[in-house]
């Protein structure tokens, strides 16, 4: 509560209402996340059908904002970020209304491409966020928009089985549209619009949150390691619940707490990452994801190889806490590296490479459980860790001893 306390007090108001719709509309859309294979298998006439829709529920938003981030990104550093966040939050609201009254899973996988396509909230709130500030704080910016992310997803679900209980399906869809459309309202009519001078005064308030955090690590290599980490999480995103039902024998609300530990580890370590890692050089900050990933290597070995519930679900928690440091962090320094206002770009493409590698995660996840069994799920994240602790070492040498071109006499 402290850290929250002064991470309202730095940012001020806008940062308030920032954290409070990004929280309110991932809980939205997060109402349904979870019980989509429900309805999916509903209204799937063969089990195929089934197999193939159960995943590409998931996977076609993805897909969607991976083809429409970087774009809409341009748009936003052209016409500005803040109608960029309404627009995100408009069309998660069109298409949840359309998803509520969709009768067979073919429309519905259409439906959740489209609203991917349209969507992309996070990107433009992060850059608008920057402008706002100037980029002054920046890795605790995002880690605490991700902090909300994660917040909301666990609330939505939560509100969203309780919606169920009593509603049919589309009840949480009309309910997520309604709030979405609530969101975009607010947004509207309660978030400044930023102006050149305001941000270049906050950016001279900033101090040391210059970009020189930034300096010799590129970002294609950012984004490639933010990627490979992303991915290497994703890979349990379906399979989670079988693992825990079938190798532990575990209840269904025993899986969901579990589950909920991950991002439970992400909110309580986020803020500290990126307090430890604030203003930092490149260097320290990839330096200690080659520590991070190494440590995720390990976590996620024992967690794959222990028969006690309650140590994996601790392992768990303990992951979420390791990649708290990852990915914010990982953003920051790629915002830093480019100008103001040149961040929906940046950030739109950080967006979508962000939504090829969760499905790219998925994918392999479904892939090699389906053909080697649950067991084979936590080999490969932790031999993905492997990659990713070889991809941030390499990144890190190149960035703590850069060749000196034409340094001798």
């Amino acid at each position: 509560m402290t850290n929250a306390s002064v991470a309202l007090r730095g940012f001020g108001p806008v940062f308030v209402l920032l954290f409070g719709l990004q929280f309110i509309s991932m809980g939205a859309m997060e109402m349904s996340g979870p019980f989509w294979p429900v309805q999916i298998k509903k209204l799937s006439p063969s089990d195929s059908i089934f197999g193939l829709a159960g995943v590409g529920v998931y996977v076609g938003p993805m897909i969607g904002m991976s083809l429409t981030s970087a774009f809409w990104g341009l748009i936003g550093d052209r016409y500005g970020n803040r109608l960029m966040m309404v627009r995100a939050l408009g069309g998660l609201a069109v298409t949840q209304l359309l998803v509520a009254v969709a009768q067979d899973v073919w429309t519905i996988m259409a439906l959740r491409f489209l609203q991917g396509a349209c969507a992309g909230y996070i990107a433009p709130a992060q850059a608008y966020g920057v402008q706002m500030t100037g980029g002054k704080d920046r890795a605790s910016l995002f880690a605490w928009l991700q902090v909300a992310t994660n917040v909301g997803s666990l609330g939505g679900a939560f509100l969203g089985g309780l919606i169920l209980d009593s509603f049919p399906f589309a009840g949480i869809n009309l309910a997520a549209g309604a709030i979405c459309a609530l969101c975009a309202a607010v947004a509207w009519l309660s978030l400044p619009v930023p102006t050149p001078g305001a941000a270049a005064a906050n950016h001279g308030k900033a101090g040391t949150a210059k970009p020189t955090a930034s300096k010799g690590a590129p970002i294609a290599a950012l984004l490639a390691l933010m990627g490979m980490l992303l991915a290497s999480r994703m890979v349990l995103q379906v399979p989670f619940s079988l693992y825990m039902t079938q190798v532990f024998g575990a209840r269904h609300w025993v899986a969901g707490l579990t589950y909920g530990l991950l991002a439970c580890g992400f909110v309580v370590a986020a803020p500290l990452w990126a307090r430890l890692f604030e203003n930092r050089t490149s260097s320290y900050v990839l330096g200690g994801n080659v520590l991070i990933s190494a440590a995720c290597v390990l976590v996620t070995h024992l967690a794959g190889s222990t028969g006690s519930v309650a140590v994996f679900a601790f392992l768990y928690f303990i992951w979420g806490t390791l990649l708290g440091g990852t990915t914010p962090v990982l953003l920051a320094l790629i915002s830093a590296a480019v100008a103001n206002d040149r961040q929906g770009a940046v950030l739109g493409l950080a967006q979508a490479s962000q939504q090829v590698a969760s499905a790219s995660g998925i994918i392999a996840g479904v892939a090699v459980t389906q053909l080697f069994g649950l067991e084979a799920a936590f080999p490969l994240v932790a031999a993905l860790y492997v990659l990713s602790f070889l991809l941030a070492l390499c990144v890190w040498l190149k960035t703590a001893h850069p060749t000196q071109k034409g340094s001798r006499p």
